[in-house]
């Protein structure tokens, strides 16, 4: 289903490449992190930033914002880029990833100083929870803003998100939408052979949660997703995405190697080939 004028389409687009650029150039100028599922969730948090999500980068704490936590920490890069080129902070500031001093390290910390950060994530496992901390409060107070939850699949072998699954189906929260990066692969290989996750979309059905595929490279599917995810009355959603580890660089696609690899510099320079060149555009929603 065709949610998206073919002109935004192409924007969203023009700002996923561009962010993966920046992953790209801000990860090989750190010589450490995590490029695979950076690159896999670019498509995600450019639908989020520059279509659905309720934010304001001029007033990055203002009351009525949705919130998003991200849990699956490691992959900061895509979402420091994402904030740098929505507005929240310069964009050369990315070049200073994991440096001593910086305040974009290895894991998002609300400490550091940076505006748009709502956790500080670390160990997997927690995202969720707070997550639905934040609905149970925002539900309480009879607040409209939404909470959003990005975990990876991996990250579903940690007993702690079903406590919290089952927590937010107990409290009816239908302001709190989860997504899974379903990409299949976690830093040992596949998620099936490390611990079985499947059947994933009747475990989290059987926890009282709307259940809403989508294709995690589609921009009209996730938003989709997202919109319906809206509409849930007082059930919890859960976005499974199916997306690609190292989606948009074919050689490191689906290769379970790069979750925590970083390019050289003469692998990003080919990598940066396969991108556009560097799009002038200030932050439009």
């Amino acid at each position: 289903m065709e949610v998206l004028t073919t002109e935004d389409h192409a924007r969203l687009i023009r700002i996923a490449k561009e962010i993966r650029r920046s992953v790209i150039v801000s990860l090989t100028e750190a010589g450490s992190g995590h490029t695979g599922g950076s690159l896999g969730l670019a498509d995600i948090f450019t639908a989020l930033y520059f279509s659905e999500l309720n934010h304001d980068p001029d007033q990055p704490s203002f009351p009525g914002r949705d919130r998003l936590i991200l849990s699956i920490g490691h992959v900061a890069p895509v979402f420091y880029a994402t904030l740098a080129h929505a507005g929240y902070f310069p964009i050369e500031e990315l070049l200073t990833l994991r440096k001593l001093g910086s305040r974009l390290q290895g894991h998002p910390g609300r400490d550091h100083g940076l505006p748009g950060i709502e956790l500080s994530a670390g160990s997997l496992g927690q995202g969720l929870s707070v997550a639905v901390g934040m609905a149970i409060a925002a539900k309480t107070d009879l607040k409209t803003h939404r909470i959003f939850c990005i975990l990876g699949d991996g990250e579903l072998q940690e007993g702690s998100v079903w406590e919290a699954a089952m927590a937010a189906s107990h409290h009816k929260l239908g302001n709190i939408t989860a997504i899974v990066d379903r990409n299949g692969l976690q830093i040992d290989g596949k998620t099936e052979d490390v611990m079985q996750l499947e059947p994933l979309a009747d475990k989290w059905q059987s926890f009282g949660w709307n259940v809403l595929p989508c294709d995690g490279h589609d921009f009209n599917s996730i938003i989709l997703a997202l919109r319906n995810s809206a509409a849930s009355g007082n059930q919890p959603s859960v976005i499974i995405a199916k997306t690609i580890m190292g989606k948009g660089i074919p050689s490191i696609e689906n290769d379970y190697r790069w979750h925590g690899k970083v390019p050289t510099k003469n692998q990003a320079a080919e990598f940066l080939k396969l991108l556009p060149e560097k799009i002038d555009f200030k932050h439009n929603r």
